[in-house]
């Protein structure tokens, strides 16, 4: 592997019998792409696996205020948050819905920082005197009810090499070409709509409508950095980048472990799973089984500057 030290400037090879590449999701695909391991995606034909299925999360939420009740965020974390899952996956009858997948539902408080938890109502000033007495009259009297939801691949959605731009060494950046299909935004209204029916039940003094997500998407708008895909794991070589056991199908000496694998998004968190992933893998990995396909042959050299 030759790589660069980013503070000397120097180049290196190192040599390895074995290459694990776990970098980020979408740093593992440019990897691939800029070392020419796999076949690039293309959107028109189908064909190629390097750089599909790229998936997000579809997100939504609301804040449920209440003038009387006093709501301590310093007693609360992520983990102890109250969760609906009767809407994750196939939980739900989803005839006549017009979408597949699903996510849950969940209240929480995740802490108390003044600064950025300044949940306000809508129309509140966004400055001076009427701004600081909404702050001090809803601070530690609201929570938020948002979903987490799945997200499903499209042919469309999809990452590859900038024909253009280029990093501080000359080499690609990586392209995302993406937006909020058709199943998303079905998706998203509907828990939207199941939020503020228990955004309404809570008795709250003020309960803002939930806004599903839709397109065009905006990468400036945070969703949390919750991707996946670009070199999913499968049992065939020409769907997928990597085998089962997270092995490359085009070298044998090369492994990938990243949420990059996952062929879709789904209603949880990438990292549970990508924790097991990535303990099997480091506990034995396994030999690649492939039938009708040309031998494989080890790579010496790669070029991951």
């Amino acid at each position: 592997m030759r790589y660069i030290d980013r503070v000397t400037g120097k180049q290196y090879d190192q040599p390895a019998d074995i290459v694990v590449l776990s970098s980020f999701t979408m740093s593992n695909t440019r990897f691939l792409l800029m070392a020419k391991i796999g076949t690039p995606y293309d959107p028109k034909t189908g064909q190629g696996v390097v750089g599909k299925n790229f998936c997000h999360q579809t997100m939504s939420g609301t804040h449920v205020f209440f003038k009387d009740r006093w709501i301590n965020p310093f007693l609360a974390s992520g983990a102890s948050q109250t969760v609906i899952d009767e809407f994750n996956g196939d939980n739900f009858d989803h005839s006549n819905l017009g979408f597949i997948g699903g996510g849950y539902i969940y209240a929480n408080v995740t802490n108390g920082r003044p600064i950025s938890s300044r949940a306000v109502p809508p129309g509140t000033a966004k400055w001076g005197s009427a701004w600081k007495k909404a702050n001090t009259d809803w601070y530690a009297h609201n929570f938020s009810i948002s979903a987490h939801v799945s997200w499903y691949p499209h042919r469309e959605n999809y990452v590859d090499l900038d024909p253009a731009y280029v990093d501080a060494y000359g080499q690609p950046l990586l392209r995302k070409t993406f937006d909020v299909r058709e199943n998303e935004r079905k998706m998203s209204v509907y828990l939207s709509k199941r939020i503020d029916e228990i955004a309404e039940a809570t008795g709250a003094d003020i309960a803002p409508p939930t806004a599903p997500r839709k397109g065009p998407c905006d990468s400036q708008v945070y969703q949390t950095t919750h991707v996946t895909g670009g070199t999913i794991m499968g049992s065939d070589p020409g769907t997928s980048v990597v085998s089962p056991n997270l092995q490359h199908w085009d070298a044998e000496n090369l492994f990938v472990v990243s949420a990059s694998v996952y062929p879709f998004n789904a209603g949880y968190n990438p990292t549970g799973p990508l924790g097991a992933l990535a303990l099997r893998l480091g506990d034995e990995p396994q030999p690649l089984h492939r039938t009708a396909a040309p031998p494989l042959t080890p790579y010496t050299k790669w070029d991951l500057q």
